[in-house]
């Protein structure tokens, strides 16, 4: 019985410390979370949407050529989420990193890395206003 408020006081002093660890090693998942590729707006694919347009939100092509007199830029990026799903999910692995004194960082950092987006390549024909004429989905769905 002598020993119990020594007791006492080692497992507040681990408590402590296990919330000061997990709270500062938290945080691979909410991090994570936030780094997700960002969302491309598909409606410049649009016809009669300019090149520049679509370079602009899809970024530069992998690859450009002529077929037939034809310009087609081929496009290769991960679809991302918008800032308020990022941020949603990064509150959400924060909050549960909190309450689980960092045991969620098994669960969500595999999460995170899993959804992570999705692949597009997708080849875009232009008329000869260089304007958005027809689109073929090479790799994924809009």
């Amino acid at each position: 019985m002598r020993n119990q408020p020594l007791r006492n006081i080692l497992f507040v002093l681990m408590m402590v410390f296990v919330s000061i660890g997990s709270i500062s090693l938290s945080g691979c998942s909410v991090f994570m979370a936030t780094r997700q590729p960002d969302y491309k707006n598909l409606n410049v694919l649009n016809p009669q949407t300019p090149r520049a347009s679509v370079v602009a939100e899809l970024g530069a092509p992998v690859l450009t050529e002529e077929r037939d007199g034809q310009k087609v830029d081929v496009f290769a990026f991960k679809q991302g989420y918008g800032k308020g799903n990022k941020v949603g999910r990064a509150l959400f692995h924060g909050t549960a990193d909190i309450f689980s004194f960092g045991l969620w960082e098994v669960i969500g950092t595999p999460a995170e890395a899993i959804a992570n987006g999705r692949d597009l390549k997708i080849e875009v024909f232009y008329d000869k206003n260089n304007q958005v004429e027809s689109v073929n989905y090479l790799q994924g769905k809009k």
